[in-house]
């Protein structure tokens, strides 16, 4: 990445794809698998899913760490119902652990209060994200999913660039832009050769508990025909459920249960 970069790939002529500039992880992290959760636009329910998804894999057996990479927004701790700050030697920085043992680093675990707005640029949050990659010491971990920020920004570009991304989820809502949206985030992940391993739709639609019927509430969903032009696969489509959202406000989302990802989770756990 050259000094002046300005970190807008769409009016620069480097090839920064076709570099290693990753960042080496702490030396006590042994991180099999890094799953970046990304979604082109606010509001789609991506940290959710990402909680989910750990949650799911947790279960499966796998040891699984979160890597909270939304900055500005962070949430996964509160998912979690964990409040506690995160503490360190000299070797790196702990992360916190959940009661199913799952491990989370995110900046309300560092700051003094979880209230304190993060007023800082974006070179300085990128960097931070690259520390939680280099100074956190993981461990063993099977499966790491980051919880990205939304949009095409620093900050995913930092986590392309800076750690060893196996593949994205990108996740989504059945809304009237969702072509171009999910398009730029996929487009995204093919300019830094990361491979896109589908798309999940949330908020697909909501059933009715006393029929049965379901309602589409955003409108009709177009993500498969928005997947097949894109040659990507639909990982899953998930309901409205209320439940969910509680769970998740509550720190109960570990042991929410039904997990609607369980069924990722397997498929990517292969």
């Amino acid at each position: 990445m050259p000094d002046n970069c300005t970190h807008d790939c769409s009016s620069c002529g480097e090839s920064c794809a076709q570099r290693d500039l990753r960042a080496p992880a702490n030396a006590l992290s042994n991180i099999k698998k890094v799953i970046a959760v990304i979604s082109g636009k606010g509001g789609v329910g991506k940290s959710t899913v990402t909680a989910s998804l750990a949650a799911a894999m947790a279960r499966r057996g796998k040891k699984v760490g979160v890597l909270d990479a939304d900055i500005t927004g962070p949430s996964i701790p509160t998912a979690f119902g964990v409040h506690q700050r995160a503490t360190g030697t000299d070797a790196g920085i702990d992360p916190a652990v959940t009661p199913g043992g799952i491990e989370l680093m995110s900046l309300n675990l560092l700051t003094a209060s979880e209230t304190d707005p993060v007023i800082w640029r974006g070179p300085v949050i990128a960097g931070v994200v690259t520390q939680f990659w280099s100074d956190v010491v993981w461990g063993d971990v099977d499966f790491l999913f980051v919880d990205m920020p939304p949009g095409t920004g620093d900050v995913p570009l930092t986590v392309f660039q800076s750690l060893p991304v196996d593949g994205v989820v990108v996740v989504t809502s059945p809304q009237d832009l969702v072509s171009m949206i999910v398009t730029k985030a996929v487009n995204m992940a093919h300019m830094m050769e990361v491979p896109v391993l589908g798309i999940i739709e949330n908020y697909s639609y909501f059933q009715c508990p006393g029929c049965g019927q379901r309602h589409a509430i955003f409108g009709e969903s177009r993500i498969e025909e928005v997947a097949a032009s894109l040659n990507v696969p639909v990982l899953a489509r998930l309901p409205i459920d209320p439940a969910v959202a509680a769970a998740f406000d509550s720190g109960k989302i570990e042991g929410f249960s039904p997990n609607y990802l369980e069924a990722v989770a397997r498929q990517l756990d292969q």
